[in-house]
């Protein structure tokens, strides 16, 4: 059977993960993701869940204080749209070997055509012209910055790698060879974008803005925020684990997109002191799914060093415990080893799906509030997290619960393969026994007085 699983998974993950695009989304949002966790530590300041900690701190700053840290939040947060059409267009354009700088700085000058110059202010009567309203290049934006980032770098590379271009002569200094050969690509870019918000201007949607998120963005949010969505990608992402390939860097490639939009807008409710809207934020799926890595495994790590008494599981516990509180399981599974290890196959796939469904239950009923949005690094330990992402203590306690619990499912499994090490290590002991010959024997063996 995992013969056949292997032979299905295999390809569908290289496929997967050769893909340029899928690779351009997944590494266009890695070069947003330091701004976001720096701007999250600035808001989590200025935000920080101590009951007085703005009153204590307004005693030295003055009222106000806070403002201080959230401009430097919403100076990322409300552009991370804009940001996301540049990163991603940037890495797609390396991607296919293009002018990488060039094309990004395109898809951006894109992506600001599209965007509405009108914006209604409370009090006037008239839209406000000429001003751009940072609700387009904020969350909002995200999706259509995706979109404007492919087709602006497709038009640029067609026309670069054509040689529509203008050649400088030889001795012009690169720098200013290269912004020459850069100018009729860019041209066609800005051409096509032009054209593209006239034709979106004549219709009811008015721009492209309000049709991708209409017709896009809502849908594909309102899917992957559902349970369903979020059993699928658990699944796939220790089922791909099982089979030594990384889970989660295949399946967020097709999720990522989805998550973040709900994450960001839990942010941006948080920061505006709103009801937070969604549940399935990275940082549920991060600190109330998963402990340890895929397959929740820090649960399995703390079973490993307690009961286990298999030198080979107890050496191996020993090295993954510190690892495993920040998130980092390669060294179990790859050395205990979960891949291809039918025993261990059922509570690694069912220790993170009674995660997910017993955390949807008690976020849904109160007992834990919703996550912020506040991007922490996946890598914050347990207990740390469940505060830092929720501001309550409960958070906290109800994952060492769950860990718990993840212990008690892991505890029947690894004992069966304890025992089984145990007789591998015994037969290795007595098979070295057994093979000790008369020749090896020294006088010092014989010297019994």
């Amino acid at each position: 059977m995992f013969n056949k699983l292997e032979k299905v998974l295999m390809p569908a993950a290289t496929k997967l993960g050769s893909n340029r695009i899928l690779i351009a989304i997944r590494d266009g949002f890695l070069i947003t993701t330091p701004l976001i966790i720096v701007a999250s530590i600035f808001l989590l300041i200025a935000n920080f869940p101590i009951p007085g900690w703005s009153e204590f701190w307004a005693n030295y700053f003055g009222n106000g204080w806070e403002s201080w840290f959230t401009n430097v939040s919403r100076a990322v947060f409300n552009t991370v749209g804009f940001f996301t059409c540049f990163s991603t267009a940037y890495a797609y354009a390396r991607q296919i070997k293009s002018d990488a700088i060039q094309a990004a700085a395109s898809a951006l000058v894109a992506f600001l055509i599209l965007t509405p110059t009108k914006m209604i202010v409370d009090g006037l009567k008239e839209p406000v012209d000429g001003v751009l309203d940072m609700e387009y290049l904020g969350t909002n934006g995200i999706f259509l910055g995706l979109i404007v980032a492919f087709i602006a770098v497709i038009i640029y590379d067609f026309v670069y790698k054509r040689g529509w271009t203008i050649k400088m002569p030889d001795g012009v200094p690169p720098a200013v060879a290269q912004s020459f050969e850069a100018l009729i690509p860019s041209a066609f870019v800005i051409m096509v974008f032009f054209f593209i918000r006239i034709l979106f201007g004549m219709t009811g949607f008015e721009t492209l803005h309000n049709f991708i998120y209409q017709i896009l963005q809502v849908p594909l949010k309102g899917a992957g925020n559902t349970l369903m969505a979020q059993i699928i990608y658990g699944f796939a992402c220790t089922i791909f684990w099982f089979f030594g390939i990384n889970g989660p860097a295949v399946a967020n490639s097709v999720f990522a997109p989805i998550t973040k939009v709900l994450t960001m807008e839990n942010l941006d409710a948080f920061q505006n002191g709103h009801k937070l809207p969604n549940i399935f934020t990275d940082p549920f799926s991060n600190f109330f799914t998963n402990f340890g890595g895929g397959g929740s495994t820090l649960s399995l790590v703390i079973v490993m060093l307690l009961v286990c008494k298999s030198e080979r599981i107890k050496q191996l516990g020993k090295l993954a415990i510190v690892p495993g509180f920040f998130g980092i399981n390669e060294p179990i599974i790859f050395g205990l080893p979960i891949v291809l290890n039918p025993i261990l196959l059922v509570p690694f796939n069912l220790v993170p799906l009674i995660n997910l469904l017993l955390s949807t239950l008690v976020t849904k009923i109160g007992i834990i509030p919703y996550t912020n949005g506040v991007a922490l690094p996946w890598t914050t330990p347990i207990g740390f997290s469940g505060y830092l992402s929720t501001g309550s203590l409960w958070a906290s306690v109800y994952q060492i619960l769950l860990l718990i619990l993840g212990c008690l499912i892991y505890y029947p499994f690894i004992k069966t393969l304890d025992k089984q090490y145990l007789k591998e290590e015994h037969d290795a002991k007595m098979e070295k026994v057994e093979n000790i010959s008369f020749d090896d024997l020294t006088n010092d063996d014989l010297n019994f007085i």
